[in-house]
């Protein structure tokens, strides 16, 4: 494995151990050459997954975008990060599972929603205002308000 920081080939390996939710090997290691320690994750992946985006071009699905998107939506709201860990490798788990080898990008984002609807309101609507582009304040307003109106039925039932 190569150093992030010094890009020297052969860092060593210090320490090893399952992820909390046994989905990925922990793996601390160490640089001779510079001294850096940082971690790694090892993962299984089942297949190659290629998702195809609303305009039609193709790229290999990226675990750590994913990541990044669902960090922005939570970022300064209290949810525990091994949660938003949990989510990322379900959904992954989900497409690899699913059978296909091209996901669209819509589905991926459904399930981005659906999890953060569950996880968190205020990360929930961060997601939707981009993944359904709001252009105004409006379109907040009416997002928000079928949130609403979806947990008054929850309640009154």
């Amino acid at each position: 494995m190569r150093c992030p920081f010094c890009s020297y080939d052969d860092t060593q390996v210090k320490d090893s151990r399952p992820s909390e939710d046994n989905a990925a090997i922990r793996r601390r290691r160490f640089c001779p050459s510079c001294g850096s320690r940082f971690t790694t994750f090892e993962r299984v992946q089942l297949r190659e997954l290629t998702v195809v985006k609303k305009n039609g071009s193709r790229s290999i699905f990226d675990r750590e975008k994913l990541a990044r998107s669902l960090q922005i939506a939570v970022r300064k709201r209290p949810v525990d990060p091994e949660r938003v860990e949990r989510i990322i490798n379900g959904i992954q788990r989900r497409l690899e599972s699913s059978g296909e080898t091209e996901i669209q990008s819509a589905s991926i984002g459904e399930m981005v929603m659906e999890a953060l609807s569950a996880l968190d309101k205020v990360a929930y609507v961060r997601f939707a205002s981009v993944y359904k582009d709001f252009r105004e304040a409006k379109d907040f307003g009416a997002f928000v308000g079928k949130i609403d109106d979806s947990d008054t039925v929850l309640e009154d039932d």
